[in-house]
């Protein structure tokens, strides 16, 4: 079984610069790759992105390896011998967090008596039924796997105001219902941090005033006056030599 791969690139990938943090709009290409060899090709199928969080996820590559919305996602090119799938497209995220993850299926093929004629590169201007009826049918023996791959940056907002603002398409966000409340990253790590603040000073100050009355408690006890104070002399047990 060949070695798979999933990466991102920044602009250009044969400058092999991988994308670790980027901002929205940035050129990227994204990379599936399996080991140079004779024996399998690929087929990128059902991509998705994730924020990281489990809050939201879109799809963006179908199970016949066709996108569903090309503004945000287009078409993956193959290479000659099939074993590498690369797309283009433009930095995005969602609008509550930087994290963006992706996840895609790639299903091989056998390219011995022409195993891989009409499943890769998939034809996505016809109907997929034809694609289907051409693939391998997953009952029969010997079937390749299907292998999961998983890619991952970070996309911040632009704040330049000298660069153009990306394409609508390019940022899409989960939609949310009236009665929520959205707050940053930053505003929500500072909050739990003025909490657990506040919580430990109410603590530390329960316990000073703790101490401090049973400090009184036992002061008041050994300084008053007793019924027993004073000398005392048990004369029927006293002896006298």
């Amino acid at each position: 079984m060949p070695g798979c791969s999933m990466k991102i690139f920044s602009g250009d990938p044969t400058q092999h610069e991988v994308a670790e943090s980027v901002k929205i709009g940035d050129p990227l290409t994204l990379v599936v790759s399996i080991d140079e060899q004779d024996t399998y090709g690929l087929r990128v199928t059902d991509c998705l992105v994730r924020d990281g969080l489990g809050w939201g996820e879109q799809k963006l590559i179908n199970d016949d390896g066709c996108p569903l919305d090309k503004e945000i996602m287009g078409v993956f090119e193959y290479s000659k011998g099939r074993t590498r799938a690369s797309v283009q497209f433009q930095a995005h995220k969602f609008p509550y967090t930087a994290s963006v993850y992706y996840q895609c299926n790639v299903k091989l093929c056998l390219k011995s008596d022409n195993g891989c004629e009409y499943v890769t590169p998939p034809e996505c201007g016809i109907s997929s039924n034809r694609i289907r009826r051409q693939a391998i049918d997953p009952s029969s023996e010997g079937t390749p796997a299907t292998i999961e791959v998983y890619s991952g940056l970070y996309v911040n907002e632009d704040n330049d105001p000298e660069k153009a603002a990306p394409e609508d398409g390019a940022v899409y966000s989960k939609k949310t219902s009236d009665d929520s409340i959205c707050i940053s990253q930053h505003s929500f790590a500072v909050g739990i941090c003025v909490a657990g603040l506040i919580l430990m000073l109410a603590v530390v100050a329960a316990i000073l005033c703790l101490l401090a009355s049973r400090r009184r408690h036992k002061s008041t006890s050994n300084t008053g006056s007793s019924i027993y104070s004073g000398p005392y002399t048990n004369t029927a047990y006293s002896h006298t030599s």
